[in-house]
């Protein structure tokens, strides 16, 4: 749910995963890497923010933010 929450963010704002990873200091391949396991919280905080989301949006099925 992780991956493909922040996967239809990023297509909403123009972005690829690859961009999102290097403006938040993740490395690649980071979160392609959410499909099979879960983040730390400072990843997935960092994530949230440059969203500005919150985590609980990010880990939600019924994100406000994020449309199906």
């Amino acid at each position: 749910m992780i991956f493909t929450n922040v996967s239809k963010l990023c297509k909403q704002r123009g972005i690829s995963i690859a961009k999102l990873e290097r403006e938040t200091g993740l490395g690649n391949a980071t979160i392609r890497g959410w499909e099979t396991s879960s983040p730390t919280v400072d990843k997935l905080k960092a994530v949230a923010d440059y969203f500005n989301v919150t985590v609980d949006e990010l880990l939600s099925e019924q994100s406000q933010h994020i449309t199906r």
